[in-house]
């Protein structure tokens, strides 16, 4: 394959631009993700429900704006959205090392963190997804989410991989000063990108109302059926997700002795097999078909996950950790195709409502999911949730294979978002001839 087509979108500067500043972003979550549960279950002692709350609160904010986020963001330009919140959640992070130098860190000043974070979180990814479209063009969603979620597999990698030995030094509060660092850096990156959609306006003579707007998104996404699978599917995925992975901090630090170090080497495997998700992600889904990929990914690599709450200390948790490679690899291929799904049904005017209505039902998964791995490791141990979350993983698939997506092969078209939803709901859309 020539060097330019491996290439692809990376030739236009305003995409390398987002590309970079997605890396840097990413980096730094993957920091915070492993350095803010070692922060409660090290440097304060918290318990497995304690642990499963600062979970939950970290994706709180999709349940407390993430509807109205949608709307906002309509009414603003997108990247100047991704650069404030950027820096935003840069400020907000450094409270954290400056508490814990002053001796005046607590749980509820992290959750405090946790939860504004969270916040300005929603309204980076909806604007984000909402500017992919208008950045690279409908043609290229698959190439560029593809891109997109191999950098994010790659800081998957080296995010955990570098801040276990960081976290081991100089600790977990002070590693947050590394992920405030990136996070600025990331907003910084997106400053320089010249592709700027226009000022969005209300139509004339009609003032916006939040309400309206709101309701407009949810009857779009509820009117067709293949967007009320994928995001089912999503939410039921994410709940048992977030389960697993709260338990897993737990099960590995308190059961399986592992330190930062060792714990950072499992999380960076989890994104090795996310990295080779996204690289292989387009091609599944041209091979298999964007709808089948949905169901199928889940159905195979998520039960390898129960293979970890049968480890013991010593070798067999990094054999064990295969699982974990596996779940991660389905994990991006489904996302991938889903997200293309979602953007290609959808109108620009719609964009921001949609995908903030996707995190609304996805992340108030997650939320949710942080609630119940905690009150689940509180009452039956962490290996016993890990079990439960593995299992609840397998099963999101249902909804899929119960659905037209069982056998869509082709993504709609541009013009598919203006016809009637049914039309669609049979699994074949519009002109899929001339897609193949």
């Amino acid at each position: 394959m020539p060097l330019s087509s491996r290439i692809g979108l990376l030739r236009d500067p305003n995409f390398r631009l987002l590309f970079t500043a997605t890396a840097l972003g990413q980096l730094s979550d993957r920091v915070i993700f492993l350095a803010l549960p070692m922060v409660a279950i090290v440097s304060l002692k918290a318990d497995p429900f304690q642990v499963g709350l600062l979970s939950a609160t970290t994706m709180a904010g999709s349940l407390l704006i993430g509807l109205p986020a949608g709307a906002w963001v309509e009414r603003m330009r997108k990247r100047s959205v991704m650069i404030t919140t950027d820096l935003a959640r840069a400020l907000f992070l450094l409270t954290i090392p400056v508490a814990w130098e002053l001796d005046l860190l607590t749980i509820w000043l992290l959750y405090a963190v946790a939860l504004v974070h969270g916040l300005f979180t929603v309204f980076f990814d909806v604007a984000y997804v909402s500017y992919l479209p208008h950045l690279v063009g409908r043609n290229n969603l698959v190439e560029g989410n593809s891109k997109l979620s191999a950098i994010r597999s790659v800081t998957s990698i080296s995010g955990p991989g570098v801040s276990g030995p960081l976290i081991g030094w100089i600790g977990a509060p002070a590693t947050l000063v590394a992920s405030s660092i990136g996070m600025a850096a990331s907003g910084l990156f997106a400053c320089g990108i010249r592709n700027r959609e226009p000022e969005p306006a209300p139509a004339p003579h009609e003032r916006p109302r939040l309400s309206r707007d709101i309701m407009e998104g949810l009857r779009f996404v509820l009117s067709y059926p293949i967007l009320r699978t994928t995001m089912l599917t999503d939410g039921v995925f994410n709940l048992f997700l977030v389960m697993y992975q709260t338990m897993l901090m737990v099960f590995l630090t308190r059961q399986l002795g592992l330190g930062a170090t060792g714990t950072g080497l499992i999380l960076s495997a989890m994104g090795c097999g996310g990295l080779l998700g996204a690289l292989l992600a387009a091609g599944i889904s041209k091979r298999v078909g964007p709808g089948p990929v949905i169901w199928i990914a889940p159905l195979v690599t998520c039960p390898l996950t129960l293979v970890m709450p049968m480890a013991q200390p010593g070798w067999t948790v990094y054999v064990a950790a295969l699982g974990l490679v596996a779940l991660s690899l389905g994990g991006v291929v489904r996302l991938v195709a889903q997200a293309s799904f979602q953007q290609a049904l959808t109108p620009d005017r719609l964009l921001g409502r949609t995908s903030a209505t996707a995190r609304f039902v996805s992340w108030g998964g997650l939320a949710l999911g942080g609630l119940l791995g905690g009150t689940s490791g509180s009452a039956f141990g962490a290996a016993h949730t890990l079990w439960i979350a593995g299992t609840g993983m397998t099963l999101s698939a249902l909804p899929a294979l119960l659905s037209p997506l069982r056998t869509m092969r082709a993504l709609p078209l541009e013009k598919d978002h203006e016809q009637a939803p049914e039309k669609l709901s049979e699994g074949i859309p519009a002109d899929t001839d001339q897609q193949r």
